[in-house]
This record gives C-alpha cells, structure tokens and sequence, in this order.
C-alpha cells in the first residue's frame, strides 16, 4: 500500500467484464486509498468513461466480452492517460503499439496491481 500523497485519491478507470475480478479489484484499490471509476463491464460503458471521466489511470482488461478493448486504449493514449492491460488468456496478441505496455496476467496479485497503479500513477503525477 502506497503512503504518496501523489496516489492518494487519484482516479482509477476500470474496466473488467468479470463480476469476480471486479469486485476483488476495486476492494483491492479502494483499501489503497484510489477512487474506482466505472466499472465497465463492456465497450460501450468503457468507451464512455475512457472518455469524458477525470481520470490518473486505468486498468483495462484486453477481452471485454469477446470484443479487444483497443479502441479504449486508444482513446486513454490519445488522453495520456497510462494503462495496465489485464487478460486471463494466454494469447496476448495485439498491435505493437501496445506490445511494451504494463500489463498483468489474470487472476493477479492484489499487491502486484496496486504497485503497478502506484507507478503508473507516479510517473502521471512527477
């Protein structure tokens, strides 16, 4: 758990069509001390909050509910908004741009997410 005041309440996007990943991510994120945004449990919904929400950071997971959740990357890059990718499924293919990305293989470790939001939210704020 992160004592920077710099990730204290920062903004976390996230998006995850998994009721279960869900729920333990945003306990996870909350008990941090971050501000969960959405969830988005599909594209529409992730597009939407990618969009217009204040946010310091997301967590987006690569398949929401069979569709690649590129164009929500898209749109968080096109914002600086930094991202971890998450996927429970061995094949991580995707366009290269998003090749050197943090990402995170499902089901993670609470305390390996949050030093990855913590960094992600670090370098944002420094």
């Amino acid at each position: 758990m992160s004592d920077d005041k710099a990730t204290n309440g920062a903004r976390i996007l996230l998006v995850e069509d998994s009721p279960v990943m869900s729920l333990k991510t945003e306990d996870a994120l909350r008990e941090s001390g971050y501000f969960v945004v959405g969830p988005a449990y599909d594209m529409p919904a992730a597009l939407d909050l990618a969009g217009r929400e204040q946010i310091d950071a997301a967590i987006v997971d690569l398949n929401i509910r069979g569709e690649k959740s590129f164009p929500v990357l898209e749109i968080l890059n096109g914002r600086n908004v930094p991202f971890v990718i998450t996927s429970g499924y061995a094949d991580w293919t995707m366009p290269e741009e998003w090749m050197e990305r943090p990402r995170l293989q499902k089901p993670y470790e609470e305390e390996a997410l949050i030093k990855k939001i913590g960094r992600l939210v670090g370098e944002k704020a420094g």
